[in-house]
């Protein structure tokens, strides 16, 4: 029987197939060649005990990708959830998640929730920085149900990495993309409740056929394995254009003279707050870069 990996939780792994959520351990053959099971694989189990829905995990195919945080595989796009008031976005940590999945080569689309109670400048605004940066942006309300439909219609079909902050309405906004209850096939063991209240890992929940959403943990740190602060520039889409016209080959766009993306920022082609979030990116990977050598 083949299946997907939805959630894991102390060394079980809960799998979706044909309708039923399997309480599954993986065999020692993955622990001998160093291979851990992800929330998000396609793998194959052997069942033991069908009425209590227990089995075993025997191959875990070929994964599309494999993010490093959060944890998971399969991933086909992430969608960053932020309120435009209460809280007032951080936009620090915004720059940051985008950062980490251009990193990662996962396409980002921003939905910036709570428009019911945001002032229309603002929105404007906030509209125009990242559109500018080149991403997909929704804005909705999901206690009035606006824009549901177009977060749907981004959704559908495809896995979502599904992250933000506490307190911008990520459950409202998945409880408002169901029918009725929340179709969680992330659901715990029958028995035991193993993980019941657990949030610290990354679970899937399933919207419709074929349509998936990671519910991740939080995030907060930018150091990424392999991520250099000379290869910073590269995730900030916008620049792109102007590096090539800086006049120092390796500019890094913070002291150098006659730099492209400095006139940018100053011209308005590149927004002020994602240039500053670029500078304190540099300068937190070069600080980290000191510690560790």
């Amino acid at each position: 029987m083949t299946g997907k990996i939805i959630k894991g939780i102390a060394g079980f792994y809960y799998v979706y197939a044909e309708g039923n959520v399997y309480e599954c351990k993986a065999k020692g053959i993955f622990r001998n060649k160093s291979i851990k099971p992800l929330v998000g694989d396609n793998v194959k189990i052997d069942v033991v005990d069908e009425a209590d829905k227990e089995g075993y995990i025997t191959e875990i195919f070929a994964r599309d990708n494999e993010l490093v945080r959060p944890a998971v595989a399969n991933v086909d796009q992430a969608m960053i959830v932020f309120a435009l008031k209460s809280p007032d976005p951080n936009f620090n940590l915004l720059d940051k998640f985008l950062v980490m999945m251009e990193f990662q080569n996962i396409e980002t689309v921003i939905c910036f929730n709570k428009t019911d109670i945001a002032d229309e400048a603002f929105i404007a605004h906030v509209k125009d920085i990242y559109n500018r940066a080149g991403y997909k942006v929704i804005f909705t309300s999901a206690t009035e149900n606006e824009g549901v439909d177009e977060v749907m219609n981004t959704l559908r079909g495809k896995t979502t990495v599904f992250a933000g902050p506490s307190g911008v309405g990520k459950s409202s906004m998945l409880n408002a993309l169901t029918d009725d209850e929340m179709m969680e096939i992330g659901e715990v063991s029958r028995k035991i409740g193993r993980g019941k209240h657990t949030t610290r890992h990354s679970e899937i929940f399933r919207i419709e056929e074929d349509t998936y959403v990671f519910d991740t943990p939080g995030f907060s740190s930018l150091y990424i394995p392999g991520m250099t602060k000379e290869k910073l520039e590269d995730y900030f889409p916008e620049f792109f254009e102007y590096t090539r016209e800086c006049r120092f080959i390796g500019c890094a766009h913070i002291d150098e003279p006659d730099c492209a993306v400095k006139k940018a920022v100053g011209d308005g082609a590149i927004a002020l707050s994602r240039y500053e979030n670029y500078k304190l990116f540099y300068k937190e990977i070069k600080k980290k870069e000191n510690q560790y050598g």
